[in-house]
């Protein structure tokens, strides 16, 4: 899939542009910069990146946003509202003309209604489509109703004239709780819902705040979605496994591991792994990011990774049941590389190292050496010469 512009315009006379909007907002010109920055590392982008952002917000208007909400729990709101960084926190509900979103809006019913379609019609094939939810199929949708109308009616109508479409968290991109056996509702991911339009998969239960906050910053600064994983995925932010960023790393190599919750081990911040963490299966920035502004994240907390921003984590084994073992690749193998493994009974992922301290590590495991799940084919590639996207 090729990466879309967005058509976001530079401002005229008569136009507010989103840095104004952030200085009437108190904004200093210091801060506004060093997020321009914090925003460029987030995406990878580099000191080269710090100019763009900022040349982008100083320019132009702010893009039209249509926020939807369907079969969820909002977390994925709460997540990015509740941002401790001032300008995320702030100033994104400014960058983007956020027109209709139920969660937010002081409107409701026919007014709502009215401040929807009066976006649509104004901003036909430039506005922004955010969606929070899966779509339900079953019993012709009727799970799902909003003001008389299925969710996958309005999803249609709504995605017709948009320029494109993100999807929040693990319920738009693969269904999510709502999802797990046996799906009663036939809860439907947004992308398998609609057809014809680029969708970006931010995944995660929730997603982390300054990972929502870099898609959009990346839309408005270059005019069109960022490169994407075959899942659909930005691969600024799901590009790497938590299990290579995390602080306990080191820990895993040397064998290492937790044996139970609050044992010495587990005071010692060694490895997790026996206790079920996901980490070196799961794909996001958890442990570079972090949440609550950079504080923590659940494995720095003493809680193994659950995989939430992988599909159908839910239905994939016990949480405190550790993996089976897995190949080994290196530390900068990308999920385009080796694939999702993920099954009730093995998951293939992760990495190791020299023989000798393979061996060492399955020893401590409690494994004979060699024993080891047969990994899952690769999944599709992103071709190198393509602009981005995710090939199908």
């Amino acid at each position: 899939m090729k990466n879309d512009a967005l058509s976001v315009h530079p401002a005229t006379q008569d136009e507010v542009t989103v840095y104004e909007q952030l200085t009437a907002r108190g904004v200093s010109r210091r801060d506004f910069l060093k997020f321009c920055g914090w925003m460029s590392a987030c995406m990878g982008l580099g000191a080269d990146g710090i100019a763009q952002i900022t040349h982008a917000l100083e320019t132009r208007t702010r893009i039209p946003v249509i926020w939807m909400h369907f079969q969820e729990c909002t977390c994925c709101s709460e997540s990015f509202i509740r941002s401790s960084h001032p300008i995320v926190a702030d100033i994104l509900l400014d960058k983007i003309s956020l027109d209709y979103t139920e969660t937010l809006m002081a409107a409701s019913g026919h007014q709502a209604e009215a401040a929807l379609h009066d976006t649509m019609t104004k901003y036909r094939g430039q506005y922004l489509v955010c969606i929070e939810g899966s779509v339900p199929l079953a019993e012709d949708g009727v799970y799902c109703c909003i003001g008389g109308r299925t969710a996958k009616q309005i999803v249609e109508e709504v995605v017709a004239d948009a320029k494109a479409v993100i999807a929040w968290g693990n319920c738009a991109c693969s269904g999510c709780v709502q999802a797990a056996k046996p799906n009663p509702t036939r809860a439907t991911p947004i992308h398998k819902v609609i057809a014809g339009k680029p969708v970006v998969n931010v995944q995660g239960c929730p997603p982390i705040a300054e990972v929502m906050a870099g898609v959009l910053v990346h839309l408005l600064t270059f005019d069109r979605i960022p490169q994407l994983d075959s899942l659909g995925r930005p691969m600024a932010f799901y590009s790497r496994r938590v299990h290579d960023t995390c602080y306990r790393r080191p820990n895993y190599d040397a064998g290492l591991f937790v044996e139970s919750f609050d044992d010495e081990n587990a005071r010692k911040g060694y490895c997790l792994y026996k206790m079920g963490c996901r980490g070196p299966t799961t794909y996001n920035s958890c442990g570079t990011i972090r949440w609550n502004g950079g504080v923590s994240f659940p494995i720095q907390s003493g809680h193994g990774c659950i995989g939430c921003s992988e599909s159908n984590f839910w239905d994939n084994g016990p949480f405190y049941e550790r993996l089976a073992s897995f190949p080994g690749f290196g530390i900068e193998t990308t999920a385009d590389k080796i694939g999702l493994a993920v099954g009730a009974a093995t998951v293939a992922g992760a990495a190791a190292h020299a023989v000798l301290t393979n061996i060492r590590k399955h020893h401590e495991i409690g494994e004979q050496p060699g024993e080891s799940a047969a990994a899952a084919p690769p999944t599709p590639a992103i071709d190198p010469n393509a602009k981005g996207g995710k090939q199908s």
